[in-house]
């Protein structure tokens, strides 16, 4: 692997805050204190190097952020080739820079599908096996002997994830119950190799699922959800947000900036070099409809004197039921505009705006 960035090469921009003057938060009922921006992982080992990624944290970390999220599966688009290349390069940071202690670490074990068989010889079910594989396997290559938050990828049932609409019928919950998985969660946790456990792009039945099991048979209380959220895919306000609130299980927002697509980029330039050009799977935020909404949330940042990234984040951030908003780039003026946009509060005027195309446009990609 190439050397990490230097001293100078982690200073580039003039927008740097004190080290932790960013505010931080109570994540749900874990007293995990989390700053209200994450930095996602997921183009590191794909669309960036090791020392690219080195800048990023680095900067990251000087701005105050404190949360860093990952995943075995990274990086995104998934390969056998690549798999857990991400996850080495966070642990040759933290390496390097002697600052393990400085971060909440949260990273997540891959379900079934999603053409990533590969992984564990497609032992993917969540089973308390599995899971114990999963986790040792990421502490090997992110160096370190604990995770703070360990989170559930994707159901391990046929349901509504990944834009899928459409309930399918007859569908069954998978071969893995989540009382199962909950009972192998708890060993990760009395093994203090997990601190907390959290899901990901669930459903509000899963969510609550999980919750009662927990309640009833005294295992772990998942403190966290991260699911898409962003002007274009709103759903999650739809059931999922007032359980978020009333149950104090926050979001952590993903896809902030729809792949790319908020920042305005693909307007300007159409054939850009952006993630939904370079891969084909990413088709979520490419639809007519999903550029014709996009236009009118341009046109709305023009008017309010903001980047269109900037408008976009601090949308996500101003949600109350947000925990935090994970962030991505993969060049440093790009991450350097997302961590400034922490700083940006928009106005209830501005909110209402918003909401005004986005009643024009529901959920345009859900």
């Amino acid at each position: 692997m190439p050397g990490p960035a230097t001293s100078a090469e982690r200073h580039t921009t003039a927008h740097i805050r004190v080290a932790n003057a960013m505010q931080r938060r109570q994540l749900g009922r874990s007293d995990l204190e989390v700053t209200p921006i994450c930095l996602g992982t997921m183009t590191w080992g794909e669309q960036n190097t090791l020392e690219e990624a080195f800048t990023q944290l680095d900067m990251a970390l000087d701005y105050g952020v404190n949360f860093i999220d990952n995943a075995e599966m990274y990086p995104v688009p998934p390969r056998a080739a690549t798999q857990g290349e991400t996850e080495r390069i966070l642990g040759a940071w933290f390496e390097a820079r002697g600052v393990r202690d400085k971060v909440v670490l949260a990273t997540k074990i891959a379900g079934p599908g999603n053409g990533i068989d590969y992984l564990r010889g497609g032992k993917t079910r969540f089973t308390a096996a599995e899971l114990e594989a999963a986790l040792e396997a990421s502490l090997a290559r992110l160096k370190t002997d604990y995770v703070d938050l360990y989170q559930l990828h994707w159901p391990v049932r046929s349901s509504n994830f990944f834009g899928r609409l459409g309930f399918p019928e007859g569908a069954e919950q998978g071969s893995v119950n989540l009382l199962e998985t909950l009972e192998g969660a708890r060993r990760l946790v009395d093994s203090g190799k997990v601190r907390y456990i959290g899901i990901s792009n669930e459903t509000p039945w899963g969510l609550m699922q999980y919750l009662n099991l927990s309640a009833e048979h005294d295992l772990p209380r998942v403190v966290s959800i991260q699911n898409p959220y962003n002007l274009l895919n709103r759903t999650f306000e739809v059931g999922l947000a007032e359980m978020s609130l009333r149950e104090q299980v926050p979001l952590l927002a993903y896809s902030p900036l729809a792949f790319g697509m908020l920042t305005g980029k693909y307007h300007a330039e159409p054939d850009c070099n952006g993630r939904i050009n370079l891969f084909s799977r990413f088709t979520r935020y490419k639809s007519a409809l999903a550029f014709e909404a996009t236009q009118a949330y341009l046109e709305l940042a023009a008017e309010f004197g903001l980047s269109p990234a900037t408008l976009a984040i601090a949308f996500v951030n101003a949600r109350q039921f947000v925990g935090s908003n994970i962030i991505g780039a993969t060049t440093l003026p790009q991450l350097e505009e997302n961590l400034a946009a922490s700083e940006v509060s928009l106005t209830a005027e501005q909110l209402r705006a918003l909401d005004a195309v986005h009643a024009r446009f529901p959920n345009p990609c859900p």
